[in-house]
């Protein structure tokens, strides 16, 4: 006989899942804490590492969410396929994109200040951009939080267009990071 099938939808999965992630923080928080009490030497190639570890994380969960907005606004208002995608919707913003950003501004805006000293029209222009990033991750949380009520805010063609800001932003970020060219 069959087993049945576990829905990945339920609290029990959920809290799992949440329970993975603050694992995973405290993991981050504590190499962070010795990598620091080591010294800025051997602190600054793990603190970047771990930044650019949560930059990933975030812009995964960025690409991603418009893709499942996209496929929302396509089902049918209470459904059980609406509902999954609510869920997802959820579980991405909380569990992976928010705490990724928080880890991605701490250790970013640590290195800009130990390393760069807040210095040069590059970095300014790309706090800018990672502002407007921020801005947009905010829009993509609120915008999951309508959909979990039922409200479709927008068309799937918005959602399509939208899927480009990130990516957009994200092109600008690494340019300014790497290049500098300014």
């Amino acid at each position: 006989m069959a087993e049945p099938q576990v829905k990945q939808i339920d609290q029990k999965s959920g809290q799992a899942a949440a329970r993975r992630a603050a694992l995973a923080l405290t993991f981050f928080a504590i190499i962070g804490l010795g990598v620091m009490v080591a010294g800025p030497d051997t602190a600054y190639p793990w603190i970047k590492a771990l930044h650019v570890i949560a930059i990933i994380s975030w812009m995964a969960g960025m690409l991603y969410l418009p893709r499942l907005f996209i496929y929302h606004s396509d089902s049918v208002p209470g459904s059980e396929q609406a509902h999954t995608f609510s869920v997802m919707e959820h579980r991405l913003v909380t569990v992976i994109m928010t705490p990724a950003m928080v880890v991605s501004w701490v250790l970013g805006l640590y290195l800009a200040w130990s390393v760069f000293g807040f210095q040069g029209g590059w970095l300014h222009a790309k706090l800018a951009a990672v502002v407007a990033l921020s801005g947009v991750h905010g829009y993509f949380a609120r915008s999951a939080k309508l959909f979990g009520q039922g409200r479709y805010v927008r068309t799937p063609r918005f959602w399509r267009m939208m899927n480009e800001g990130p990516t957009l932003l994200m092109i600008v970020i690494v340019v300014l990071a790497i290049v500098k060219p300014f």
